[in-house]
Formats: C-alpha cells, structure tokens, sequence
C-alpha cells in the first residue's frame, strides 16, 4: 500500500502532492489495477491533513479515470496510465479529424473552440 509524504516547503497543494503520488506510484507499478488506496481516514492519520484535502485529491484521480470510488468499499485504481494513454491518443484522433471536418466546413479557429467551449458548456448543466 502507498504511504503519502508532504513537503509543505514546496508550495505544491497538498492534494496535488497526494495526486502527483498515486500517479507516480501508478507509472512505475507500485500500483495495479484493483489495489485499494489508504482510506480518507488512513491518510489524514498519516500526514496530518484535512479529510477535504484528501476527498479532492480522489475525486480529481477518479476523473482522469485513474481510480474508482466503491461506495462502502474504498478508492481502487481503476487502470494503468499506459491505458488511459492509449484511451486519450484515441480520443485525440477522434477530435482531430473533427476538427479537419470543421474547418472543411469552413470554420475558423474561434468558432472551433467556440463550439467546443459551448459542448462543454452544456455537459456541465446536465451533470
């Protein structure tokens, strides 16, 4: 299991140390795919830390699709980097051609993000 370390002296965000920890320990293999994190509870007694701090810093890794809350279980890492790599290459290619289509379309930089700015826009007031 990941025991986390802070070094207030950085001026890096707590959470983002948390954050920056698991996906190292991720990259090099300390941790796999089903391996549980420290519980809130198990980290705020490690590091002297507000249980905010470290709800934050899950919540951030389980949007990059690192780890997945089980409710009543704990946090899990979800999937390796190289996975979500090779899921953002693919996404990046679906944009890409999106974007050659638009301009096709003949749309400009502007209204390209525009358009997507608006996408996101409307995402978020359906969350």
């Amino acid at each position: 299991m990941i025991e986390f370390r802070l070094d207030r002296r950085t001026g890096v965000p707590a959470y983002r140390q948390i954050i920056d920890q698991v996906r190292h320990a991720i990259h090099l293999g300390i941790l796999q795919p089903g391996d549980q994190l420290p519980t809130v509870r198990e980290v705020v007694k490690q590091i002297t830390i507000n249980p905010n701090t470290v709800h934050r810093a899950y919540l951030e890794l389980e949007l990059q699709g690192l780890t997945e809350g089980r409710t009543g279980s704990g946090t899990f890492v979800r999937q390796s980097l190289s996975e979500v790599s090779n899921q953002q290459s693919k996404l990046l290619s679906q944009l890409e051609l999106w974007i050659r289509r638009a301009q096709k379309a003949g749309l400009g930089s502007e209204a390209i993000e525009a358009l997507i700015a608006e996408a996101m826009h409307s995402m978020k007031e359906e969350e």
